[in-house]
């Protein structure tokens, strides 16, 4: 597609009912819609609930309400969407599905191109897509494409047979695999940072880097998510897919060009190159925690095995920390540290660049000594980079005082960054999986996390719950870092001087 013309397309949402749908499909398309990025298109909304045209219609107004005041607009674009009560095992819902898609592509003109976006439980997506193909719906003479989100799959096993259902319908290009944090923006800013500055990129190895520190902590608990967590835990709920991404991102080799399958194949040879961790070995390099009740915002909250839907004796974790090694010629030696977990003391997702320390420290000799050199990248709450260096104290001796370069994208664009979901939408609509994930990342993220998984459920974890609610988690993951004279920098109010 060229750059500036304007997608068509039929998007199929299924689970259009459901939170994922309302809190950010609806809001995203109309972001785009308002922006003129769009060009002839229409919504099926597919989900079990009976309802009318005129009933969806109030749904998605409700959902974009905070998106604009003028109704007009609002009016206009809740009407390109339309509803089909469906069951995803029933062939003849599936034919009437076909028959509205029809009459739509023929009334907008969409050219045949079809999007279906799964937005529903998981379990169900390899049955939709053998559906999809045999009653006809992928018989189009415009483009198919699946959208997908996580989690998918529960294991290597599972997530290969899943991958055969879809297969049978769409070919891999067809298929885009949604990991949210791919969309945002300073997650894509990796690439740009690295491969696009003179001052990083000869310096983006082992020779110069200390180590590279990934955290995504969470205010929120569980919430209502019982049920799914206790089948996931932190481990495959955020470390399978997120963290991997943004480590693949950090450590990939420059790629030849900006393609989708140059990059793919940069991030692949990454996750090739993880030193997998297996049996007695994961104690060395994984820690996992649980949270216990404790003070958020002055407000007692409860433990984990005190949430709805949770076994009151839960094995699961809600934290993971630990320490990935990539045995290749850039990083060998390096650690890259990763950190997530719930009911931690900030909401935030943070990328930090520890330098080496100079051979010789030649200005702090009387104080201590210098500080290290460090590249902060904010992902959110705040989006944005901050480059810690060293510069000579005020006064008449040549000590040496830290200074903060700071880059905050919300100070340049004002409030318009646009939402992951937006920018992911918009890829797919053009045909650009970049930022989406290829099966072979999938396998091979598996491949490294079942190991660590198989050890944690086959052995009671006898501390939980082992991190008070507010904290950033268990002692261990501190313990994790010290034993090899590092420590986590910290994600709120980061002063190196204080450190």
């Amino acid at each position: 597609m060229a750059q500036n013309e304007k997608p068509t397309a039929l998007i199929m949402i299924f689970g259009a009912t459901g939170d994922l749908a309302k809190r950010k499909l609806f809001p995203s398309l109309f972001r785009l819609y308002e922006k003129n990025k769009l060009g002839d298109f229409a919504v099926i909304g597919v989900a079990r609930r009976s309802l009318s045209n005129e009933e969806f219609h109030a749904s998605v107004s409700q959902s974009i309400h905070n998106e604009t005041s003028d109704q007009e607009k609002i009016k206009e674009f809740s009407s390109k969407f339309y509803y089909h009560s469906h069951d995803v095992t029933d062939s003849d819902s599936y034919a009437s599905l076909n028959k509205i898609a029809e009459e739509l592509d023929n009334h907008y003109q969409l050219n045949g191109n079809r999007i279906f976006y799964l937005a529903m439980a998981p379990e169900f997506f390899g049955t939709i897509a053998e559906h999809l193909k045999i009653d006809g719906l992928t018989d189009t003479n415009g483009f198919k494409r699946l959208v997908i989100e996580k989690p998918f799959g529960h294991d290597l096993e599972s997530a290969k047979k899943l991958n055969k259902q879809i297969r049978t319908a769409f070919s891999e290009d067809e298929i885009y695999r949604i990991d949210h944090y791919l969309g945002k923006e300073m997650v894509q800013n990796i690439e740009v940072i690295r491969f696009a500055n003179a001052l990083f990129e000869p310096l983006w190895n082992n020779r110069f880097i200390s180590n590279i520190q990934v955290t995504s902590s969470e205010t929120l608990g569980v919430e209502e998510r019982g049920r799914y967590y206790e089948k996931s835990g932190a481990l495959r709920d955020m470390v399978q897919n997120h963290m991997l991404q943004m480590v693949s991102l950090l450590a990939m080799e420059p790629p030849i060009s900006l393609t989708t399958d140059e990059i793919r194949s940069e991030k692949v040879r990454v996750f090739r190159a993880l030193r997998p961790i297996k049996g007695s070995e994961v104690k060395d390099y994984f820690v996992r925690g649980q949270y216990d009740k404790g003070l958020m915002n002055e407000k007692e909250v409860p433990a984990y095995r005190e949430e709805d839907m949770v076994n009151p004796e839960s094995n699961t974790e809600t934290f993971v920390a630990g320490k990935l090694m990539i045995d290749n010629f850039r990083w060998a030696g390096v650690p890259f540290y990763i950190r997530t977990g719930k009911r931690m003391e900030a909401k935030t997702t943070k990328i930090v660049v520890e330098f080496k320390d100079i051979p010789m420290d030649l200005y702090n000799r009387q104080e201590g000594s210098v500080n290290p050199n460090l590249l902060v990248i904010h992902i959110q709450p705040e989006e944005g980079i901050t480059l810690y260096l060293n510069a000579k104290k005020t006064g008449q001796y040549m000590n040496s005082t830290p200074v903060k370069l700071s880059y905050a994208n919300k100070g340049i664009d004002g409030l318009n960054t646009p939402e992951a979901y937006e920018k992911l939408l918009y890829d797919c609509l053009r045909g650009d999986a970049t930022n989406f994930t290829h099966w072979d990342e999938v396998a091979l993220s598996w491949s490294f996390v079942d190991n660590i998984s198989e050890v944690w459920e086959n052995e009671k974890e006898q501390n939980f719950p082992n991190y008070e609610s507010g904290s950033m988690g268990p002692k261990a993951a501190d313990d994790l870092l010290e034993k090899e004279g590092h420590f986590w920098w910290p994600v709120t109010n980061l002063d190196v001087e204080k450190c």
